[in-house]
């Protein structure tokens, strides 16, 4: 499954927004195109944000889910010369 394939995790819980997309986003920049990131939020505002800054980025969404308040986007980095690599 993509999920456990994310060679990152990044925990925002407990973060408001623009935190955890930031968090995300300088993760994305450290990373190799085609690494895997999961962001962890508990913000309502991410199921929006985070989804917008990956596809604006150019970045691949692999999975988006909801569980009991806690929201869990898997992110693959775009390749090199791609929009966000």
């Amino acid at each position: 499954m993509a999920a456990s394939s994310a060679t990152l995790t990044v925990d925002a819980r407990g973060h408001r927004c623009p935190v955890p997309t930031l968090r995300l986003r300088r993760a994305l920049e450290a990373m190799r195109a085609g690494d895997v990131v999961r962001l962890i939020a508990d913000d309502p505002i991410a199921r929006i944000d985070a989804p917008h800054f990956v596809r604006e980025a150019g970045h691949e969404l692999i999975e988006a889910t909801e569980d009991a308040g806690t929201l869990i986007f898997v992110v693959r980095k775009a390749a090199a010369g791609g929009p966000g690599g």
